[in-house]
């Protein structure tokens, strides 16, 4: 083993006959090929030229060249012509050059309003061209962007504008309706995404952002007497630990935790879509998940522009029907989606066809059985468009058995796994390398995984991800960022699972929410749930411990009970039989001892995710 820094960049000198004192800057140092090979266990460790060295010089060494902020800077000179963001309601369309434009006004803004690098700035609206301008303007002004879920309600929001010390606040106006601005103190101005506008600002301000909005065209003018042409594109360089974004949580335990994303942070998700060719100049995508969720934020938008793809905004929710004429209508050249889209197609569109009795006898017999997949599989391409490479499914656990029939008909998907904390992607797979019941494979040269258990490829435990795209930490949160960051810098996510040699994660629960059986067997809800979600009448479900038993509580599927002519007083019966299906699908331990019904949909999260803490007594 090498001991300190000065020796390691010798070593890195000598695979290029470089001369120690000769270099300046180690971010211009690479690697031969070949000479470089990580350990992804849990020792930590990276091989370069066959010696051992912690990761963490390695980190300090390889971490990516790209700058976040130049990489849109090249992207918007490069495809000027091209279109970038388009309004799938209005028809309204920006170039990649009226994009840079509406940027370059909003950093004069920003200027004229005293705002500094590094100063917080909050957005909180529906997908629109304007949200996109701002958080584009923000991050490359150098400035920390602060998006907020819509679904927020008024007290939560107001809490994270203040929390996160934000100055400037650009709202929806049907947002700003159930806001007070007297309760936000840190801000100076607010304003109106949906047309502009001063909404209020304080009197401290001097009415300095009123004025500046009525100057700002004549001062654009002077400042750019040409016009603003691609040479004029020039933003700010930021170092790359620098803090670009502050995403607040809507985790299940209770409470939101800021999530502290770096310029280099959304840089490795950035960098890995481009490689990956996710997108590519002139693709198109339709973004309809919230651009305030890492998820939507990073490859419905940050990847796509950074590339030259067009993307339409998709700014309402999304129904099916809806979304299906949408998507025919753009032809995406990749979709995102969250598991509930698909369950829901496959639960009320395809369950219903390959359950009639002919059907089943077709599917069960070798020759036809691949006419039915193939037909099946034609038909749900079309509904997505028809120009898909592939579906990539994130956000939440898709549920297996939707996941094993898609797999069967061979449809172009795949499962990622992420978490805001790593802005968000943690493992990816192609569809066609990708293996069923796993969550993808662990991002190569930008993520490490590690299993905290005896036997990390058969043993459950805590899963662990270090590498370019995790969190600084939370804002002004040191307890939780010590919770979860360990001193070498990995993050303990709170799932609990396996990872395999190259690097592919399977995932069994939170540990959160893990049982321990009275014989000392670890039970992880989710799996049981999962099984009696496909079960009839059953809309969503949630297995919690009871006095030492199982108890499921599920909130009925009423559409289904309406399409079927089921009353309500049949539902304790049909739970009867329901209970004893799913015990014949699980292990004796996991066994369920009854259901309870429940009146209400589970309360849950803005990003749609039960508050199971809210059940667990």
């Amino acid at each position: 083993m090498i001991k300190g820094f000065r020796s390691l960049i010798r070593v890195i000198c000598l695979l290029h006959n470089a001369k120690l004192d000769k270099i300046r800057d180690i971010s211009t140092i690479s690697v031969p090929p070949g000479a470089l090979r990580l350990n992804n266990s849990a020792s930590g460790q990276v091989d370069i030229a066959g010696t051992l060295l912690p990761i963490n010089y390695y980190t300090l060494l390889f971490m990516l060249k790209e700058n976040l902020i130049q990489i849109y800077a090249k992207s918007f000179r490069d495809n000027w012509d091209l279109p970038a963001v388009t309004d799938y309601a209005s028809g309204e369309t920006l170039c990649y050059g009226d994009l840079a434009r509406r940027i370059a006004r909003t950093h004069l803004f920003f200027k004229e309003c005293c705002i500094k690098p590094g100063d917080k700035i909050a957005l909180t609206g529906k997908n629109t061209v304007s949200w996109v301008v701002v958080y584009i303007a923000t991050v490359t002004y150098g400035a920390v962007i602060v998006p907020i879920l819509q679904d927020f309600n008024a007290g939560d929001a107001q809490h994270i504008i203040n929390h996160s010390d934000s100055q400037m606040l650009f709202v929806s106006d049907s947002i700003w309706e159930n806001l007070e601005f007297e309760k936000m103190t840190k801000i100076r101005v607010a304003m109106s995404l949906d047309d502009a506008k001063v909404l209020a600002e304080h009197p401290d301000n001097s009415h300095r952002a009123i004025k500046a909005l009525a100057q700002l065209p004549k001062k654009f003018d002077k400042l750019y007497p040409r016009g603003y042409t691609p040479e004029c594109v020039s933003y700010i360089k930021m170092p790359k630990d620098s803090l670009a974004e502050i995403n607040y949580t809507s985790g299940t335990t209770g409470f939101s935790k800021g999530v502290m994303l770096t310029q280099n942070n959304l840089c490795g998700n950035v960098v890995f879509g481009i490689r990956s060719r996710l997108h590519y100049k002139g693709s198109r995508c339709l973004s309809f998940l919230p651009l305030a969720h890492a998820y939507g934020c990073a490859f419905d938008m940050l990847v796509p522009l950074a590339t030259g793809t067009h993307i339409t905004l998709f700014g309402k929710l999304p129904s099916p029907k809806a979304l299906l004429k949408a998507l025919n209508e753009v032809r995406p050249n990749l979709i995102l989606c969250v598991p509930l889209i698909l369950e829901k197609i496959y639960r009320n569109q395809i369950v219903p066809v390959i359950s009639t009795p002919a059907m089943r006898r077709m599917v069960n017999m070798p020759v036809l059985n691949r006419v039915v997949f193939s037909r099946i599989r034609n038909k749900l391409t079309e509904a997505f468009g028809g120009s898909f490479e592939e579906v990539i499914v994130g956000g939440a656990p898709l549920n297996p058995e939707v996941e094993a029939f898609l797999h069967k008909i061979k449809f172009p998907f795949t499962v990622g796994y992420g978490m805001t904390e790593c802005g968000p992607l943690i493992s990816y797979t192609p569809w066609r390398k990708f293996i069923p019941g796993s969550a993808g494979r662990t991002l190569p040269g930008l993520m490490h995984t590690k299993v905290l258990s005896e036997d990390e490829t058969s043993i459950p435990g805590e899963i662990c991800v270090r590498g370019e795209n995790v969190m600084k930490g939370y804002y002004k949160n040191k307890k939780s960022t010590d919770e979860v960051l360990d001193a070498d810098g990995w993050l303990h996510t709170g799932d609990m699972g396996t990872v395999s040699p190259d690097g592919t994660i399977f995932i069994k629960g939170r540990y959160k929410t893990m049982i321990l059986s009275s014989n000392g067997q670890n039970i992880y809800p989710e799996e049981i749930e999962a099984k009696l979600n496909n079960m009839p009448f059953v809309a969503e479900s949630l297995v919690v411990e009871r006095g030492k038993r199982l108890i499921a509580l599920v909130y009925p599927d009423y559409e289904a009970m309406d399409r079927q002519g089921v009353t309500s007083d049949m539902l304790p019966e049909i739970m009867d039989k329901i209970t004893g299906e799913l015990n014949k699908l699980v292990a004796p331990y996991e066994k369920i001892d009854r259901i309870q019904l429940i009146a209400n949909e589970f309360e849950k999260t803005p990003k749609k995710s039960i508050k199971r803490y809210l059940y667990n007594a």
